[in-house]
């Protein structure tokens, strides 16, 4: 997974580069390449990249509810004591 995100961003990072190196020349591949380049990042590395870097964590750690609140306060008054 990760050598694929590293290919597809330099692709699409390439992509975007030469559709504005090329601009001056050729305007209408310039257009195409950049918006190839950035719809490759948006929809293929930017999902690719949040499952990787979320595919093996618990999201309930994450959410606001009572038992996460508790635990926020001890660590605050734990961390106000030791002053």
């Amino acid at each position: 997974m990760k050598i694929y995100l590293y290919i597809s961003f330099f692709a699409a990072l390439t992509l975007v580069i030469t559709g504005f190196v090329i601009g001056k020349d050729n305007l209408e591949t310039s257009h195409l390449c950049l918006g190839l380049g950035v719809c490759c990042l948006f929809f293929l590395w930017m999902p690719a990249f949040i499952y990787h870097r979320w595919k093996n964590k618990n999201v309930q750690d994450y959410m606001l509810n009572k038992e996460n609140i508790m635990k926020m306060r001890e660590h605050v008054d734990n961390k106000q004591s030791k002053r």
